[in-house]
């Protein structure tokens, strides 16, 4: 397994990042042009607290509290704030809640 980030490293252009966080809240859904819903979350580790994209089903799926495994995600800036997004390939698991 590739090594854990912690959310104070995490910077814009960073990739393949791998965090376990906690889901603090759960943002309204929104939709594209395109019809896929996006939903923005604000999670947090041990080092801080960061907002993360989350499309289509998967937003439906998850609840503060939940404890959450990123695999493959990565970091970018989105109308000036640094957000986490699962990458190509990437994961978000659920593996335990608060």
């Amino acid at each position: 397994m590739s090594t854990e980030t912690f959310v104070k490293d995490i910077k814009p252009g960073l990739k393949n990042l791998n965090l376990i966080f906690i889901v603090l809240e759960t943002g309204r859904v929104t939709k594209t042009k395109d019809g896929h819903e996006v939903r923005t979350c604000k999670v947090a580790d041990k080092t801080g607290s960061i907002n993360i994209s989350v499309w289509d089903d998967v937003g439906n799926l998850i609840q503060p509290g939940d404890i959450i495994r990123l695999t493959k995600g990565y970091a970018s800036v989105f109308k000036g704030c640094l957000t986490l997004y699962t990458g190509r390939g990437g994961d978000l698991q659920k593996i335990g809640e608060y």
